[in-house]
């Protein structure tokens, strides 16, 4: 809490009225170990897992130092996906209402006449997609001479040769003493040596702790592999159940959705190649509560975040503890809520699962399904 009583007085009276309503007690690691170097001007290469409020991390200091008089753009963030964008977006109006600062999102397939548009109100703060970025940047609708920061949210993805590109160019449109931020919940070393060719002497800031994960808790089932979908079918009668359901890719997608549609089960899927029109209706049924279930593969879930997800199902076990707790973070985030992350286990798993545990001393309780309630396994063998 020191950090806060420090941090949070020196904010500006809007983003200390934003904190209050937020609910937040504390700052997050990440937001802790990041925000005076962000306010110094330091470029920060930034590892922190899912749900740990990074977002939050690079936004208060971004706010803090907007000047309202300026109506030129002062900072970008760029986003791999439309949805993360989004997010981003409705976050960054959040935290500055009232403040008068303008924030508009630039974003693939959206009109771009209407995009234009949107310039004419003089942003302060853009967020968007690459492409799209870059394309306005050429047709000289956007400015870029005012830029003093630039985000890079889930920089490893935006660091891939896919984007890593028009990343570039975008950042060469800026002047030279600008500030570049990278933050991502998994970094290697070669992601790492690529940010810093393009940066000032970053600072490397790497959070291993999970604190999203403290109000969270986490329960297994034990099941042959063939009857995984019961058990998931009966997950699924749960009231007021929003979960966001992890396979490992070894499931043909399709026929796992239409078999639990078969047993009455309302679902969407993320595939890992759906076009963006079919990837955004699954994510709308899901996030309009349409749908109970969302199922998804760690790839096609990343830059997806949608908020007050109440379980999280490991349907294949994670891989390793890592993926385990990444998955686990959208659930819980940051304690706004609690939440249950439930693993469907086969018994030679089961062990892998309670190894995970004992790294990160997490409570694990084994449960299973008594006439349609859910049980400790010990009480319901008395």
């Amino acid at each position: 809490m020191t950090e806060l009583n420090t941090v949070l007085p020196a904010l500006k009276p809007f983003l200390q009225t934003a904190w209050q309503k937020s609910g937040f007690e504390q700052l997050s690691s990440v937001q802790e170990r990041t925000f005076s170097k962000i306010l110094e001007g330091k470029d920060v290469i930034v590892e922190s897992p899912t749900g740990t409020g990074k977002t939050l991390a690079y936004l208060l200091p971004l706010l803090q130092q907007i000047n309202v008089e300026v109506k030129q753009i002062q900072a970008v963030i760029l986003a791999p996906s439309k949805e993360l964008a989004m997010q981003i977006l409705t976050e960054i109006q959040a935290w500055a209402a009232s403040s008068g600062i303008q924030s508009a999102s630039f974003i693939g397939g959206a009109n771009v006449k209407r995009q234009v548009e949107k310039l004419k109100k003089h942003p302060q703060i853009v967020v968007g997609t690459p492409g799209r970025m870059l394309e306005l940047i050429k047709q000289k609708k956007m400015k870029m001479h005012e830029v003093k920061t630039i985000v890079l949210d889930e920089g490893d993805q935006l660091l891939l040769p896919e984007h890593s590109d028009t990343v570039f160019q975008i950042i060469k449109t800026t002047k030279r003493e600008r500030q570049l931020l990278l933050f991502s919940a998994t970094l290697n070393e070669a992601t790492i040596q690529k940010a810093r060719e393009i940066m000032n002497e970053p600072e490397l800031v790497l959070i291993k702790e999970e604190k999203a994960l403290e109000p969270v808790e986490h329960i297994y089932f034990v099941s042959d592999a063939r009857d995984k979908i019961e058990v998931l079918r009966k997950l699924s009668r749960i009231e007021g159940i929003h979960a966001l359901v992890f396979l490992n890719g070894r499931w043909d997608l399709s026929v796992l959705v239409e078999k639990l549609k078969y047993k009455g089960i309302s679902v969407s899927a993320l595939y890992r190649d759906l076009n963006k029109a079919e990837r955004e209706k699954a994510i709308r049924l899901f996030q309009n509560g349409e749908v109970s279930l969302l199922l998804a593969t760690d790839v096609a879930a990343r830059g997806l975040h949608i908020p007050n997800i109440t379980h999280v199902v490991h349907f294949d076990l994670a891989d390793s503890i890592s993926q385990y707790i990444h998955r686990s973070g959208r659930t819980g985030r940051l304690g706004t809520h609690n939440g249950k992350v439930v693993s469907i286990v086969t018994p030679r798993e089961e062990s892998q699962l309670k190894k995970y545990a004992r790294e990160r001393k997490l409570e694990l309780k084994k449960k299973q399904f008594v006439r349609g309630n859910i049980v400790d396994v010990e009480k319901s063998n008395r």
